[in-house]
Parts: structure tokens; sequence; C-alpha cells
């Protein structure tokens, strides 16, 4: 069965918000809901980026029955892995094991903060790779020292841990990724309906839930809907292999300087029919995914969440 999830955009509302939406999209009915995890929005018009696991903290005591996840925390440099673990199994005890880890290897945008530049391909995932042995080592209570490469971990002890280790998944935009994320974690997650990359993570042995995120923008007419999109999400548009080595938002600025509303538009659906949104989740479902996170872009998320409610979810539910 298709599980459905809502994204909480950390990049275009403010904790409080984020909060408020969250208790929106239980009611709803949304499965679980899934926070990003920067330092900084893309572009400044989003205006945000509070702390995840602080709002992840106040999202576990203002719900009861959604599922929360990382959609993602890159744990290689901005936070040492222990410093996840740790998080990831506080926010597993507050929500009652509603909690599930969602890992990536990040982008230079947040990761650069921290001061010690910013690695190539290469390095991110083999930084990545050791940072998730180390994370579920700890979840698990079966690793207390640690000597790789690029991470050390110095008798480490989580204190605080459930009885059941929160499930780990992993982003994966590529093959390699896809079973790197099958070898040592528990999940997939994606943003584009690729087949392949199912085929890869099943290949590798992967069985666990694939995520993919699907974006849209909800309005009551196609030509604000298409406004919104690009004022607020023209970022994505510039693809991976840029995204993930702009240092700040004057870079996607100038990357995003000649994107059109019409561009964004192949790439974000936007309007008011239940119709045309229910394809581009449909391309997902068809590709092998199972749990399918919307992301409403702009401020209209009660509305987005209230046509979720009357004409999205009555739709995927039957599927």
């Amino acid at each position: 069965m298709i599980k459905l999830g809502y994204k909480l955009m950390s990049e275009e509302h403010g904790p409080k918000d984020l909060v408020r939406n969250l208790v929106l999209a239980e009611q709803a009915g949304f499965d679980l809901a899934a926070i990003s995890d920067h330092f900084s929005p893309w572009v400044e018009e989003q205006g945000h980026a509070p702390l995840a696991w602080s709002v992840l903290g106040a999202l576990a005591q203002a719900t009861s029955r959604i599922g929360l996840m990382t959609a993602v925390t890159c744990p290689i440099m901005r936070y040492h892995p222990a410093i996840i673990a740790q998080g990831a199994a506080t926010i597993a005890l507050l929500s009652d094991d509603r909690f599930t880890l969602g890992l990536g290897a990040g982008e230079r945008l947040n990761e650069h903060v921290a001061g010690q530049g910013w690695p190539g391909a290469g390095e991110r995932h083999e930084r990545l790779s050791e940072a998730i042995d180390i994370i579920q080592g700890l979840l698990t209570g079966e690793l207390t020292n640690y000597r790789g490469q690029h991470f050390q971990l110095d008798q480490a002890r989580l204190y605080d841990r459930p009885d059941r280790k929160p499930p780990v998944v992993m982003a994966a935009g590529g093959p390699q990724a896809a079973r790197l994320a099958a070898r040592k974690t528990d999940g997939l997650v994606v943003t584009e309906p690729k087949p392949e990359l199912v085929e890869a993570f099943r290949s590798a042995g992967g069985s666990g839930p694939r995520y993919a995120e699907v974006s849209m923008c909800w309005a009551p007419s196609e030509e604000e809907a298409r406004k919104t999109a690009h004022h607020y999400f023209r970022w994505a548009v510039t693809g991976w292999p840029v995204q993930a080595e702009l240092p700040n938002t004057l870079g996607f600025a100038a990357a995003t300087k000649h994107v059109t509303p019409e561009i964004v538009a192949q790439q974000v659906t936007c309007g008011p029919s239940a119709e045309v949104h229910l394809e581009a989740i449909g391309k997902f479902i068809e590709a092998g995914y199972d749990h399918i996170i919307l992301t409403q872009v702009g401020p209209r998320q009660g509305e987005f969440i209230a046509f979720f409610e009357r004409s999205l979810a009555p739709a995927l539910r039957r599927r």
C-alpha cells in the first residue's frame, strides 16, 4: 500500500509555522512527514532555515500518529555522525518510535559553514559511507570506537536509545548510491521517477521502503501557481551537479537569473487540477516508489492540505 507524506520545507517556513502545518497534515490523514535539514535557504525569497532537530522535538510533542523523518540530513561535515545518532535516538524516544533518519551526501550550501572546505564527490561519498557505519552502530549499541579515513569515534555510547533502532534511509541520485543505500541502510530516497534506482537498490539486496519527493504548487489558478513556483523553487532546475556545488543564495540567484516560470513549471506541476498533480505522482508510483512525499511550494500550505484531503488522498489510496 502506498504511504503518503507531507514535506516540511524549513527553507520556506519558520519553526512555529512548520509545527502548525504538521498538525494540519496529521489531521488531514498524511501517513508521514519529512523535514529538510539545511543551514541556509537556496534563494533569499525563501527566507528561513531553522534548526531541523529543534523543530523535530516540537513536532514529536505536537502530534501523536504521523511518522517523522529527515529528508535529508548530511552527516559528513556540519554534523559529526555521533551527534546525528544521538539526535535520531532522542527524536525516536520523544515520538514513540515514529522517526526515520534520512541521510545524504549534502550540498556545499550548508556544509561549507563549518569552515572545512567542500570536498569532491568521491570523498563526500566516502565520508557518507563511514558516517552511516557510525550512526548504525551507535543506534544498535554495537559500536563504541571507530577509526576511519575521515571519522573517528572514541568510547561513544547513547544512553537514551529506543529498544527498536530507528530506520535509517539514504538519498540516491544514481545507481551506485542506490546500491550503497541497499547495503548499508534500511531504505531509499529519491527526487526523480527513475525506475533504474529501484532496480539498483533491489539488485544489491535492498528490500526496505522507497521514498520519493514530488514537488507541486497548488493555487486557485495555474498562472498564480507558476509565479509562486518560480519565486520560491527556481533553484531546483539547476540540477544536482550544480546544486551540490553552489555556496550561497547569491550563487543560486546568478544560476537562475534567466529561469522563467515556464521552465520551472516543467519540473513542478502547477495549478488547481488534481489530475495534473496525480499524473506526476503516478510516474513515481509506476517507477516503484511506495512512500510518496508531497512538497507544496509556497505559502498556501493550509489550502494545499485541504486539497490533499479532498482530492488527492482519495484517488491515491485507491491505487
